[in-house]
C-alpha cells in the first residue's frame, strides 16, 4: 500500500512503535505511537493534519473511539474484516451486516473473540461516529509469501511431513485475497470518495482439499487426515464467497484466486523442502 501511494505521488506518514525496520527510507515521514495508548496517540498526532488516515490496527471499538476522538483528518479508512458477517455464506454482500441497529459494546482487543470485537469497532463507525468520511473495507483471509500467520503453509508442511491433521471442512469453499492487492485496493480508496463498507478479495474461491490434492500431485506426499491430527487454521470457517461487485463498480479490478494460489503453494512447497535440507 505505502509502496503505491509513493509511486502516485502521495506524501505519506506511516505512524508504528518505531520497533520493526522499514525499507521506506527518506520516501515517508515517520511517527512514533503506542496503538493501544489513548494518551500516546493524542500526543503524537497533536497539532497534526491529514486527508486521510488508513488504520490497518483497529480491533475493537475502543481503538476506533481512542483514534477518531483525537484524529484531525479528512478521510478516515478501517481495515475491517470479513469476520465481521455472522455468517458468511456464498455471495456474501455489505448489506449482509447490519452495523445500525446492534448494541455498541465499548470494549478491548481481550475482551471478546477476534469476530466480535471487529464487529463492534464497525458499530462504533455506523453508531457514534456517522457524521465522518469513513470506510470499513472487509477483507477474507489475506495471503501472500509475507503472511506471518503460516495459516496455509500449515496444510502444505503437514501434508509434506505426513503430520497428522485434524480439518473439519476440507471441502468448504473459502474466499482469499493476495496481500499486495490487499495494499493496492487500501492506496484505490485514497484517491476515491467513496463512504461506506466495501469487500475485497479475490475472484473465486478454493477449499483445502484441493489445495492438499495439488500438494499431494506436487511432491507425491500424502495428506495424513486423522481426528486426533493437529487442529487446521481454517477450522470452523463455513463455506463462503464474497461479492465485489461494489469495488469492482468503483473501478477496483481484482485478480482470479486460482490465477496465483498455486505459484504460493509451489512457493511454500520449496520452503519446506529448503527445511528438509
Amino acid at each position: 500500500m505505502v509502496n503505491d501511494l509513493i509511486a502516485k505521488g502521495h506524501e505519506v506518514t506511516i505512524a508504528t512503535r518505531g520497533r520493526a525496520p522499514d525499507n521506506f527510507g527518506d520516501k515517508v515521514a515517520r511517527i512514533t505511537l503506542e496503538r493501544t495508548d489513548a494518551a500516546s496517540i493524542k500526543e503524537a498526532l497533536a497539532g497534526k493534519h491529514f486527508d486521510v488516515i488508513v488504520d490497518k490496527i483497529a480491533y475493537c471499538s475502543n481503538d476506533i473511539k481512542t483514534l477518531l476522538d483525537v484524529a484531525d483528518c479528512d478521510r478516515y479508512i478501517y481495515m475491517s474484516s470479513t469476520a465481521v458477517y455472522e455468517p458468511k455464506r456464498i455471495d456474501t454482500k455489505e448489506e449482509d451486516f447490519d452495523g445500525v441497529t446492534p448494541e455498541l459494546r465499548w470494549c478491548d482487543r481481550q475482551d471478546y473473540p477476534y469476530d466480535v470485537i471487529k464487529r463492534h469497532a464497525e458499530y462504533a463507525l455506523w453508531q457514534k461516529y456517522a457524521d465522518r468520511k469513513w470506510v470499513a473495507v472487509r477483507y477474507p483471509f489475506v495471503i501472500g509469501e509475507d503472511d506471518y500467520t503460516k495459516r496455509l503453509l500449515f496444510y502444505v508442511e503437514h501434508a509434506m511431513k505426513q503430520q497428522p491433521m485434524y480439518i473439519d471442512n476440507i471441502d468448504a469453499q473459502m474466499g482469499f485475497i493476495r496481500s499486495d492487492e490487499a495494499g493496492k485496493f487500501m492506496s484505490f480508496l485514497v484517491d476515491n470518495d467513496f463512504t461506506g463498507a466495501v469487500n475485497g478479495a479475490s475472484k473465486g474461491t478454493i477449499s483445502m482439499r484441493e489445495v492438499l490434492d495439488y500438494v499431494e500431485k506436487q511432491t507425491g506426499r500424502r495428506a495424513l487426515l486423522t481426528n486426533n491430527g493437529d487442529k487446521a487454521p481454517y477450522n470452523g470457517e463455513a463455506e463462503y464467497s464474497i461479492n465485489t461487485d461494489k469495488a469492482e463498480a468503483l473501478g477496483f479490478e481484482f485478480t482470479t484466486l486460482k490465477d496465483w494460489i498455486y505459484e504460493l503453494i509451489d512457493h511454500y512447497i520449496e520452503q519446506v523442502n529448503l527445511k528438509k535440507d
